[in-house]
């Protein structure tokens, strides 16, 4: 790292609320070979990240810089670096867990982690986009290969993957079924659902049946009762890596997939993410933004639960 150059960054010395994050003057880091140095102009805020400031997960003990979204511009590049030059426009998500650190005015990025930012949109909509977009394109393309006029179920539908898979879905020609409470209704239909579901008054696991599909954010119970909506050879693709084996052994007594995921840093995969954003098929909605130094103040708003798309951060 430089030790005469310095930055500001938003970290934390123990694990707790919202309360422990702090800005900080820390070491400016410098690029090593096939790394870029990128200006932050936005960084997303995802439900991982305050989860990792109140128990550490997968980081353990502070100190750390938390934040794997990032929507900026190329400050200086590594040896070797092929893809950007100075000035170039990027976007795209830091290695997942142990990549993290965009909740500061600069940060490191393996070259392979990003892609060209689309002209058409600024950057908090570009930073709010890499981490739900990736998971969800992974889960539904990759996990689950989903297909024009299957049925996919995506569960809190307005949530940030929630509402990113939606559109991803479309994109794809599918018949999307989501779950939401009644006042964010049309939300949904607004970014292209077909058959809303209002969590709070109907149990899915009754209500949806032959589903190709399912896109579970929330784990748990939650995904083991998603199988049961599934047609024969269907997948229920939970964004919650930890679980039962009941989930899988359910799955088979089904005759069903069960796939549990996380989120992996994928050039290809940006490059298919920022297509769909240049083309308008994919568009972040922003619930909140806040200036870097009140990271605290999003922490707080987004573990309300309620919060209807992204929150961003804004790097001056």
């Amino acid at each position: 790292m430089s030790t005469d150059i310095t930055m500001r960054a938003i970290s934390q010395d123990v694990l707790g609320g919202p309360e422990v994050l702090k800005e900080v003057t820390v070491p400016r880091p410098s690029p090593r070979p096939n790394e870029v140095l990128v200006r932050v102009r936005a960084a997303g805020v995802n439900p991982t990240d305050w989860k990792h400031r109140e128990m550490g997960g997968f980081l353990g003990e502070p100190p750390f810089v938390l934040g794997w979204d990032v929507s900026g511009v190329v400050e200086e590049t590594g040896i070797g670096v092929a893809h950007f030059r100075p000035g170039d426009e990027v976007f795209g998500m830091l290695p997942y867990p142990f990549g993290h650190g965009s909740h500061a005015e600069y940060v490191i990025a393996p070259v392979r982690a990003l892609a060209p930012k689309p002209a058409g949109i600024d950057h908090v909509r570009a930073g709010a986009l890499p981490l739900v977009s990736l998971t969800a394109w992974q889960a539904l393309v990759e996990h689950a290969d989903l297909r024009a006029g299957q049925r996919v179920l995506v569960h809190a539908a307005a949530g940030g993957v929630g509402h990113v898979a939606v559109q991803i879905a479309k994109a794809r020609d599918a018949h999307v079924i989501g779950t939401a409470s009644a006042g964010k209704h049309d939300f949904l239909r607004g970014i292209g659902v077909d058959e809303p579901v209002d969590y709070r008054e109907t149990d899915f696991a009754e209500a949806v049946k032959d589903v190709d599909v399912v896109l579970d954010t929330i784990g748990g119970d939650h995904a083991l009762r998603s199988l049961r909506v599934l047609r024969p050879g269907g997948v229920v693709v939970s964004i919650l890596p930890v679980g039962t084996d009941e989930f899988y052994e359910e799955a088979e007594r089904l005759g069903v997939r069960a796939v549990r995921m996380l989120v992996d840093a994928d050039h290809t995969g940006m490059q298919e993410i920022a297509a769909l954003a240049a083309s308008g098929a994919l568009r972040a909605t922003i619930a909140g933004t806040f200036p870097l130094a009140d990271a605290a103040e999003a922490h707080r708003r987004g573990g309300t639960g309620r919060t209807t798309g992204k929150l961003v951060l804004l790097v001056d």
